[in-house]
């Protein structure tokens, strides 16, 4: 069970990264024509504003904010003629369209900056669309190029791994991915397939079991039977899943955009009837122009726009300084929103490497359970799989010296053997060790104990004679337990956990957080079918994830959250929110901060449909100065922007956290 690997396997399982992660930051996203026209728009903004405060001649600040306007602006243009092509009044280009009618009243600042807040929101969504497709595709290097297909005269012939049919026979050998989805037919190996089901520790791979493509064989050669073709891989279901929930999941969108079609069509037949009704009954052109371009400027909706938007990017910067990434504002409305919180227990909920937990000892065995652990540790330290690393970290934290090993050897699935300072000390699996030495009542109960927690056991020999056993188990997050409790009480609805880990080490996960309903041994499509079922109850999903194999689930989930020093860099770029530093409190506060946000846009939305009644009130039923109109409703722009704001103070977060308002 606990094999070595050399330094050479170690480099070939490296897990590839995201092809685009070796690209500086900025090439990546100056790649991006979104990007580079909204970066020279804000340019060209910043240019014309320096200009205006400076004094400098008025043509050239104008001239620069007019090459703001088509910088930026151009683009929305084109898509809002394209919707009006198809009977839909984009609001994109209703702001294009006040931002004209501003600069027509001399107003040319706050339609340039209303155009740079619009680009820069094109160019940071069309940058995480980018980075998940590119993410998605980088998955599929985790399949190798080739495999080596055993023939029936026993000759062996490297081909394309998509060329690989059901029924061929592959060799996989010591450090290679596995090559296709299939079954050993002969070998024995540990092999780590947390891309897949993400389980801490790597499977023991013996004939009859079940193997995946892309995932990493360890010292023992296999040779494995092909069962399905490359395209219906579990590594290529993933990669499909994640692509079809990312197109086919609806854009939730913001509060004020649900009614964008209405104001915006209502708003311009106003203006229309405003500008061509009066002539017709013998009005003058020139007021009846001025009271139609008042109209526009009081009932734009800019004050309504920077009523939803300061107080999201507000929360979404103060998230960002105490450690949680959301990549929009649209996520940051929606998670508030959520009314169930799934987590993936490895990695997630614990650190995902094990440690050992406790050491049983035989009754008749002298020396106790320090003289046990050194043992095991002295002959465990040689090889480099995660349960030795986790025993050998357990003796040098207990302080116990370790006995150089000599004469060491592993085998795959089963153990170690070394002497140690003259004892012959093996240290492996239960049904290994067990085996060959008769039951002992003791032992067989210490382990069957172990187990039944959920622990890892590990059966010490030395000379031949049982000693005793390691139990090993992963660990809990710190702040897991609070955090759980606090989420408990936001939703009203208990976490639950999807694992693909077995069911006894996630019930005893579980328990300690007192979770109950846990579903466990799960495929990434099945982590998929239940957070789709969750949600045809009339739940909304906030998905904790970190591993591939959570990828799915985290772009089919209401929102989906990936830790983000554990995580992968699929989870990552799925996810709508990333936990920078892993800190499970996090989430709490993030949920609670979000529905305070959601809490200021929509006093600010009253505030500014306050403003707008009163200022088309008066332009329709008075005579409302232009100067007037305009004072007012840079006005109430400003209110509801300050209002917003508030969400940057230090205090909102620790607030948060506790569910109440600032």
């Amino acid at each position: 069970m606990i094999a070595s690997k050399g330094a050479d396997v170690l480099e070939r399982t490296d897990t590839p990264r995201d092809p685009l992660s070796a690209q500086p930051r900025r090439t990546r996203l100056l790649r991006l024509a979104e990007v580079r026209w909204a970066l020279a728009a804000t340019l060209l903004f910043a240019g014309g504003g320096i200009g205006q405060l400076a004094g400098a001649p008025t043509w050239l600040w104008w001239a620069l904010y007019l090459a703001c306007y088509a910088a930026g602006g151009w683009d929305p243009t084109l898509s809002g003629l394209r919707a009006l092509a198809e009977r839909r009044l984009d609001v994109d280009l209703l702001m294009v369209a006040a931002a004209i009618g501003a600069a027509a009243i001399g107003q040319i600042t706050d339609g340039a900056l209303l155009i740079v807040i619009f680009a820069t929101s094109g160019a940071l969504e069309s940058y995480a669309t980018q980075r998940t497709e590119d993410s998605v595709r980088g998955l599929l290097d985790l399949t190798p190029d080739t495999a080596t297909v055993i023939r029936g005269d026993g000759t062996e012939q490297v081909v394309p791994a998509s060329d690989l049919a059901v029924g061929d026979v592959i060799l996989v050998r010591p450090g290679e991915r596995v090559g296709a989805d299939g079954q050993v037919l002969a070998g024995a190996s540990d092999v780590d397939q947390a891309t897949i089901t993400g389980e801490p520790l790597p499977a023991p791979k013996q004939v009859g079991d079940e193997v995946f493509a892309g995932t990493v064989n360890g010292t023992g050669a296999l040779r494995v039977r092909v069962e399905r073709p490359a395209g219906d891989t579990v590594l290529a279901r993933i990669v499909a899943m994640v692509q079809e929930a990312s197109t086919t999941k609806a854009r939730t969108q913001l509060f004020i955009e649900k009614v964008e079609q209405r104001y915006s069509v209502g708003m311009v037949v106003a203006t229309l009837l405003l500008f061509a009704v009066p002539p017709a009954f013998g009005a003058d052109f020139q007021p009846t122009l001025l009271r139609a371009m008042t109209f526009m400027i009081v009932a734009s909706p800019c004050a309504v726009v920077l009523a939803t938007m300061p107080p999201l990017l507000s929360a979404i910067a103060n998230a960002g300084r105490h450690g949680v990434l959301v990549k929009s504002a649209v996520v940051l409305e929606q998670l508030g929103t959520s009314t169930v919180v799934a987590f993936d227990k490895t990695g997630t909920l614990t650190e995902g490497t094990p440690r050992v937990t406790e050491v049983r000892i035989m009754p008749d065995v002298v020396g106790g359970e320090s003289e046990l652990l050194a043992l095991a540790a002295a002959a465990e330290n040689p090889s480099e799989h995660p349960l030795a690393r986790a025993v050998v970290a357990a003796a040098h934290k207990a302080g116990l010296p370790l006995e150089h090993a000599e004469e060491f050897s592993a085998l795959p699935g089963r153990g170690v053997r070394a002497r140690v300072a003259g004892r012959v000390v093996e240290a492996g699996s239960p049904a290994h060790l067990l085996g060959t030495v008769g039951q002992d009542d003791v032992v067989v109960t210490d382990v069957a104990t172990l187990e039944m927690d959920g622990q890892t056991a590990v059966v010490v020999r030395v000379d031949g004679r049982v000693a005793g056993v390691v139990g090993l188990a992963d660990h809990l997050r710190p702040g897991a337990a609070q955090a759980v409790q606090q989420i408990t009480t936001l939703t009203g609805t208990g976490p639950i956990v999807l694992t693909g880990d077995n069911p006894r080490a996630a019930r005893r996960i579980a328990s300690e957080l007192g979770i109950t309903d846990v579903h466990a041994g799960l495929l990434p499509h099945e982590k998929v079918d239940a957070v789709r079922a969750l949600e045809a109850d009339g739940h909304k999903v906030m998905l904790v994830g970190d591993g591939i194999n959570d990828a799915p689930a985290l772009a089919a989930a209401h929102t989906g959250l990936a830790m983000g020093r554990a995580g992968s860099d699929l989870a990552l770029q799925t996810a709508d929110a990333v936990i920078v530093r892993d800190d499970l409190a996090t989430i709490p506060a993030i949920i609670a901060l979000s529905r305070r946000a959601r809490r200021l846009v929509t006093a600010n939305l009253i505030i500014a449909a306050a403003f707008i009644t009163v200022l088309v009130a008066w332009d329709l039923l008075g005579d409302l100065p232009l100067p007037l109109g305009v004072a007012g409703h840079e006005g109430s722009t400003i209110i509801v922007g300050l209002n917003g704001l508030r969400l940057l103070r230090a205090a909102a977060w620790p607030t948060a956290t506790n569910g109440k308002g600032a």
